[in-house]
């Protein structure tokens, strides 16, 4: 054994000593005292299940989500994790990387010489590992890597034998760092027989298949001395693949149902599943009713049986901001004092606070229905009601005769005197040719009309139009004369806004 790794060895043994003593598995919580109704057996509660006659109990999952048949299923990254007390048997092969450097190779006096290995070797073993907590383990391994000398000159056999500490990450993929201390031997006629301490680490991942098998890589360094160097340190790398058993590890009780709240009162049977609470329902005993369900206590709910909004739980069915318990007029919507709407005195539809004739109903003619108060229609707007005579277009078009701007222009006079006039211009033509034409034809008059009048500033609001085709006659369209009766712009007075 060579003395230049001594100290090395001896402080890597205090590590490890270290390490171990100070692992601890984090302190379980206390188990919670049963609620009233439950009783505490083996770690878990039963609860008496009143809808279905027998007892069920619930465990430490019972947060987890359930499947649909009631059991509770683990988030898959924790399903099959490391537990505490495991103990793991595993295979593994991989390759080694021997440094040209090595020191591994018994001395000249003795009839050996110093020769470099192959490259590459493979490399197999079998290790065991026991855990006393889920996050920490400690492990023996044993290999063979057979391989050649680099000039092929003759066989030769290396071994390792190891311990180490190891910590990983306590899930089903679960990545882990470890750090050990062992021995490399290499044996074979021309290297001679020779044993060396070596340093130990690496890293790797495991990923848990299921209750019983675990997969592992590994990315080893191994630290030996270096051939001729005084104190000097050389590399050997490992790439290795494992298959692991799992040993002693129970089988998981499946959990038949959860207890959101942690009272000991079952989901389907706790009345409050989100509050903890006592029997005879789960819920905690300050809970008070809410008959109506809009989420205000009794206590404080002024309208109980009715639900309701802020401030006082009572609704306000007409949306006036006036709660039917103190609106007069709850299903109309109304303004102060007491949410009813303002009163109609003559009944003409317009409320007194706009009506200009209070004691007297509006005329409802077309002019000025919004003022209420009665009137009769000036003769001039008169004039431009019905049919309007003097508005000619070319033959089976919309364009507009020069002929028919004096009636126009007065109609726009009469329009700018009375702005609160409103009309319908529709265009009506005889029944020769085709219907569909028709109705074509007389509304395209009829938006020509209206184009005209608005290009003269008249507002489009105060102005609709549309096409009536042959179908309102005002005569039969047995003679040319009745025809040109038919061919006609009429104007139609609308109510007010």
């Amino acid at each position: 054994m060579h003395k230049h790794l001594s100290t090395t060895a001896t402080a890597l043994a205090i590590l490890m000593t270290t390490t171990v003593a100070s692992g601890a598995e984090p302190a379980a919580e206390p188990a919670a005292e049963p609620a009233a109704g439950g009783v505490a057996i083996g770690g878990e509660v039963k609860v008496a299940d009143s809808s279905i006659g027998k007892e069920v109990s619930t465990g430490p999952d019972a947060n987890n989500s359930k499947t649909n048949a009631g059991e509770v299923k683990e988030p898959w990254i924790k399903r099959h994790r490391p537990v505490r007390n495991q103990m793991e048997l595993g295979i593994y092969g991989g390759i080694m990387l021997p440094n040209t450097e090595h020191e591994l190779y018994r001395p000249v006096d003795d009839g050996a010489n110093w020769l470099s290995y192959k490259k590459i070797a493979p490399d197999i073993g079998l290790r065991f590992g026991y855990y006393p907590l889920s996050f920490l383990g400690l492990e023996v391994e044993g290999g063979v890597i057979p391989t050649k000398l680099r000039d092929d000159s003759d066989k030769a056999l290396l071994g390792t034998f190891r311990g180490y500490g190891l910590l990983q990450l306590p899930y089903r993929i679960a990545p882990f760092a470890l750090l050990g201390f062992g021995v490399m031997g290499t044996n074979g006629s021309k290297i001679g027989n020779d044993v060396d301490p070596a340093l130990h680490f690496g890293g790797g991942v495991k990923f848990y298949i299921n209750r019983l098998l675990a997969l592992r890589i590994d990315a080893r360094d191994n630290v030996t001395a270096q051939h001729n160097v005084d104190a000097g340190r050389t590399h050997h790398i490992e790439v290795l693949f494992g298959l692991s058993l799992l040993l002693n590890r129970k089988k998981p009780t499946p959990k038949l149902d959860v207890d959101s709240d942690g009272d000991g009162f079952l989901d389907r049977v706790d009345q409050c599943p989100k509050v903890a609470g006592v029997a005879p329902d789960g819920c905690p005993v300050s809970e008070e009713p809410d008959t109506d369900g809009d989420g205000f206590k009794d206590s404080v709910d002024a309208c109980v049986d009715v639900p309701g909004t802020e401030p006082d739980g009572c609704p306000d069915t007409d949306g006036d901001g006036f709660k039917d318990n103190v609106d007069k007029c709850p299903q109309v919507a109304g303004i102060a004092p007491d949410g009813c709407p303002p009163p109609d005195t003559d009944g003409d539809g317009i409320l007194d606070p706009n009506d200009k004739c209070i004691q007297e109903p509006e005329t409802k003619n077309g002019y000025k229905d919004a003022d209420g108060c009665p009137d009769e229609i000036p003769k001039a707007v008169a004039r431009f009601s019905g049919v309007i005579k003097g508005i000619y277009f070319d033959v089976d078009k919309d364009s507009i005769k020069k002929t028919s701007k004096k009636t126009l222009d007065d109609a726009i006079k009469v329009l700018k005197e009375n702005d609160d006039v409103r009309l319908e211009i529709s265009g009506h033509t005889d029944s020769d040719g085709n219907r569909d034409h028709n109705i074509d034809l007389s509304a395209r008059r009829a938006e020509a009309v209206k184009k005209y009048l608005v290009d003269a500033g008249i507002d489009s609001s105060r102005l609709t139009a549309r096409g009536a085709g042959p179908d309102e006659p005002v005569a039969d369209n047995k003679t040319k004369a009745n025809k040109a009766l038919n061919r006609r712009i009429e104007f139609k007075l609308l109510s007010g806004k």
